[in-house]
């Protein structure tokens, strides 16, 4: 294939990390043509150690955090101003195989203009870093489950665990625009994935390409609610929990149902009552679209 591909890295204050990542990006059979690191203000080296050790690589740095969701907005839009064919994104703290790319680009199907990895875990690469969707009652979280149902066909058709190694052509951007910078942190990955799907641009996961990343760190509270069992992710920090109730509103009730943002809503005051109002307020914000500060 002969289409131009830029990678677009994201990255905070983990140099090391965006090392590990860099040195797997940079030695892929499949050369890239270009590389750009989106730099969200870090203040631990990294601006010095890009400039000692990457002197190839373009570096996008931004004058204060906006969040994976601000930079992964000002990495593609730089790199679709640049007219590259296809995207390649990815966090500072996962790295692609070294065919991985190749893997991607050689996927039969040309219409296929969202196309994600299988993101194995970095502490145990048979387990799935992300659950995947079965259509039964419990996800996928094995990789030997994940090729017993879909490896005849070799691909999972309708579903990617965005952004991590996501290739993604210029048309996707062409189509529904760039991420919501608003989200800064949490969804807007999830948020991106869903606005392609209902514009009925095609996704799929390609089995063969693998890309490494640390098993989901999200917090989890499991509710049984008339004999089904409902996960509600979380995290400590209160200003961020917030953040995450928003966005998650935001999603559900523009992607997938109103009446279970309504459920989701209620299950998660009553399972975090000292928050409650809190965040019931965020996740009313969420659903009349009110994202931006």
């Amino acid at each position: 294939m002969s289409e131009k591909v830029c990678a677009v890295i994201v990255t905070y204050n983990r140099k090391d990390l965006l090392r590990e990542c860099l040195n797997a990006v940079l030695s892929q059979t499949r050369p890239l043509d270009h590389v750009l690191v989106v730099d969200n203000a870090s203040t631990d080296g990294t601006p010095e150690m890009l400039k000692a050790e990457f002197p190839q690589v373009e570096v996008l740095r931004l004058p204060e955090n906006q969040g994976s969701s601000g930079g992964f907005h000002e990495g593609m839009k730089r790199v679709y101003e640049a007219g590259y064919d296809w995207i390649w994104l990815m966090d500072d703290d996962g790295y692609p195989l070294l065919d991985t790319l190749e893997k991607l680009l050689a996927f039969p199907s040309e219409e296929i203009l969202f196309r994600g990895c299988v993101v194995v875990a970095k502490e145990n690469p048979s387990l799935l870093a992300f659950d995947y969707p079965s259509g039964g009652p419990k996800p996928i979280n094995s990789v030997a489950e994940l090729n017993r149902l879909y490896g005849v066909q070799g691909f999972v058709e309708g579903f990617v665990n965005p952004y991590n190694g996501v290739l993604i052509n210029r048309r996707v951007v062409q189509a529904i625009g760039l991420p919501k910078k608003e989200f800064f942190i949490w969804g807007d990955e999830v948020e991106y994935f869903w606005r392609a799907k209902k514009k009925g641009i095609p996704v799929a996961t390609v089995l063969q390409a693998i890309f490494v990343h640390p098993k989901d760190r999200m917090q989890k509270k499991y509710v049984t609610l008339f004999g089904k069992t409902v996960v509600l992710q979380y995290v400590e920090d209160p200003a961020r929990f917030a953040l995450l109730i928003r966005n998650q509103s935001y999603i559900y009730t523009r992607y997938i149902s109103v009446l279970k943002w309504v459920v989701r809503t209620i299950l998660y005051v009553l399972a975090f009552r000292d928050q409650a109002w809190k965040l019931a307020l965020f996740s009313l914000q969420g659903a009349l679209g009110r994202i931006g500060g």
